[in-house]
């Protein structure tokens, strides 16, 4: 099998039961130590709940990334500019930036928006590109990555993301737990080598806090200011120094009440 970052020969890691009934290969790269699924035929299956049951850390995930995604703005990007959240869930993340201040919109084509409505993709005012993308735990589902990398640059030049590195060494799914065969949704995992290559292929340059949080950008950083501002209380310290934006709580309302009375 051809890998889908970089096309080089992969071969077969090991074997797991997805979704406790189909016996499937997992196959890494020789050469950039990406591993992925055999094609995923099961995925409408997975899907048909889109935030799967053992996503428990929904919610603190999002605690957490609030802070840091907004250090990362203010230090490096346009605080008064757009922002997007791909493949954004319920919307919890979308609703909590705008309740700091920044022009957030979601983007997620499995899911139902819960709590930023009026405030999807399709709701922003022109078609100017955003400042930056967030993917948060998005990377690891996708079945054709440099696709869907290639989709969202052409809506950004910055993407965020969170998935988590492979471990060196790792042979099989008891080895790791976020290979999560249960759900079906966790299909390609990568390496620093794979996110590298992948960064290459599109002259972008690549940052990560050598675990779970990753920047691919035309943007140039001080790789020791990213991993600060991807730590948790450095970011909030950050936060506290730097100037602070007016939360979009009550203009939103606004908003979202001009809009139901138009659809009476």
């Amino acid at each position: 099998m051809n890998c889908k970052i970089c096309n080089g020969v992969s071969t077969v890691l090991f074997s797991a039961r997805i979704l406790n009934k189909y016996d499937t290969r997992y196959y890494k790269c020789g050469r950039c130590e990406f591993i992925q699924t055999e094609e995923p035929h099961w995925l409408e299956e997975a899907y048909a709940s889109a935030i799967t049951s053992l996503d428990l850390g929904l919610l603190s995930r999002n605690l957490v990334l609030i802070p840091i995604t907004s250090a990362l703005i203010n230090k490096g990007f346009d605080p008064s500019g757009k922002f997007l959240d791909y493949g954004g869930g319920y919307g919890v993340f979308t609703r909590l930036m705008r309740d700091q201040g920044f022009d957030y919109y979601r983007y997620d084509i499995h899911c139902e928006n819960l709590f930023a409505k009026h405030f999807d993709i399709a709701d922003t005012q022109d078609g100017s590109k955003f400042q930056l993308a967030t993917a948060f735990e998005v990377f690891e589902h996708l079945v054709d990555p440099k696709l869907e990398l290639e989709k969202m640059l052409t809506m950004t030049d910055s993407v965020f993301f969170s998935t988590e590195l492979a471990p060196a060494g790792v042979s099989g799914n008891k080895d790791w737990w976020y290979f999560m065969p249960e759900t079906g949704q966790h299909i390609a995992f990568y390496s620093v080598k794979s996110l590298t290559y992948l960064a290459s292929l599109y002259q972008l340059n690549f940052y990560t806090n050598g675990f779970n949080l990753h920047l691919l950008t035309k943007k140039k950083f001080s790789p020791l200011t990213f991993r600060l501002m991807t730590k948790y209380k450095a970011a909030k310290v950050y936060n506290w120094i730097s100037n602070r934006k007016k939360s979009l709580l009550m203009k939103d309302y606004q908003q979202v009440l001009k809009n139901l009375q138009k659809q009476d």
